[in-house]
């Protein structure tokens, strides 16, 4: 399940993801990418993983990539969670993408959106 999070940046896409990701999960965070770069942004994403049993970041950026026309469009990306193999899930992540990718654990979700939010 996909629970939008509100963050004041309007190029920022945020979500609590809790237990798997589905296909009406991307299809709710799709569109908004679509929003954000038509106003010539790049979208930037904080995701807390909480109780997350999907297919990992990993597994999150691949769905994110579904519109591969944006991919270059993508910035900075959060997420934060509550187990170490997310963080070197997030970690081998980074050295894959483009992006800057930054993993938090949840004792530091404000620093974490600081960061994100700071683009």
């Amino acid at each position: 399940m996909t629970q939008l999070l509100n963050i004041e940046k309007e190029n920022v896409i945020a979500a609590k993801i809790k237990g798997k990701i589905t296909k009406r999960d991307i299809e709710k965070i799709h569109p908004l990418i679509h929003t954000i770069t038509k106003k010539g942004h790049k979208v930037h994403f904080y995701f807390e993983l909480e109780e997350f049993h999907g297919n990992g970041p990993k597994g999150l950026w691949a769905d994110l990539k579904v519109d591969t026309a944006h991919i270059s469009e993508y910035g900075k990306m959060a997420f934060v969670g509550e187990k170490k193999w997310q963080e070197w899930a997030v970690k081998a992540m980074d050295f894959f993408t483009g992006s800057e990718v930054k993993y938090f654990g949840f004792q530091d979700k404000a620093k974490a959106k600081n960061w994100i939010q700071n683009n």
